[in-house]
């Protein structure tokens, strides 16, 4: 067919469209279309010894720029935050865990608890309590700590206002912990399984600065250290390092915090410290 100049700029404006309908992963998401749903005859979900998943464990992923560590172990994990919900959008599709996401069954979705783990989840709002099997990943947005099913939602009573004040605590241990952290890399590098873990929360070129985020992770029972790098001939950085650490699973405890205190730039590195690093703040 003859195209006419004419016609281009519909023709652009139409591949735009089409381009932000794929930006917006499609339709939007919503609750069935019917209501009548007898929640009393969906339990609550019934904790399990299970073998942790063969998908959706890797020790990091990234969504958005982010990087996300996946805790060895849930045990002792409770937080309190915002819980949201996903339905129509998302059902059938597959999960992170590689089962089909069904909005009638009693599971959430949750950014680095191991897959499967149980959880209660209590509505700080209104005191309900229900028990969901997490094997997705979720939520991805910010100041939300986990995602439910459309019926875990209602059991909860928050469909209606599309989140909740809750709190999330793991039942159990979850799946059998893995071994030691594994591979962190650092500006591209893999590095062996034994060197020293840090988690950097910030690099800056004024000490001053340093010491303002290093008193902000005190007032919130965050010790940290302030490393003095030398850069190139003249220069010095100051880096604000916390650890080291020897289990994956401390490293995500700790990010969770630094998320929970608006800290989200944080980077897990594993190096040895150049010898003319000096440490402030021991």
């Amino acid at each position: 067919m003859y195209i006419t100049h004419k016609l281009f700029p519909f023709l652009i404006a139409a591949l735009l469209l089409g381009l932000g309908g794929c930006s917006n992963n499609g339709p939007r998401d919503g609750a069935p279309d019917f209501k009548d749903i007898d929640l009393d005859s969906i339990p609550n979900a019934v904790p399990k010894n299970e073998p942790r998943s063969k998908y959706g464990n890797p020790a990091k992923y990234e969504v958005r720029g982010k990087t996300y560590w996946v805790k060895n172990s849930g045990e002792g994990y409770v937080k309190r935050g915002k819980a949201s919900w996903y339905g129509t959008k998302f059902h059938g599709r597959r999960t992170s865990s590689g089962t089909s996401y069904d909005m009638y069954q009693m599971t959430a979705a949750h950014k680095t608890l191991p897959l499967p783990s149980y959880v209660e989840v209590t509505n700080l709002d209104n005191g309900k309590k229900i028990i969901v099997k997490v094997n997705d990943r979720g939520p991805f947005h910010a100041g939300r700590i986990i995602d439910l099913s459309y019926v875990a939602a209602l059991k909860l009573d928050i469909v209606r206002t599309g989140t909740g004040n809750v709190e999330v605590s793991v039942i159990g241990s979850g799946p059998k912990p893995i071994g030691q952290i594994e591979q962190i890399e650092q500006t591209g590098k893999s590095t062996q399984a034994d060197l020293p873990v840090f988690v950097q929360v910030g690099s800056y070129a004024e000490q001053q600065n340093a010491k303002r985020m290093q008193t902000r992770l005190a007032d919130a029972e965050i010790h940290s250290n302030i490393h003095r790098v030398k850069i190139g001939t003249h220069r010095h950085v100051y880096r604000v390092r916390i650890g080291p650490f020897e289990k994956r699973n401390d490293i995500g405890r700790l990010l969770d915090d630094l998320e929970y205190i608006g800290v989200e730039d944080a980077k897990v590195l594993s190096d040895v410290l150049s010898s003319v690093s000096s440490s402030y703040g021991e």
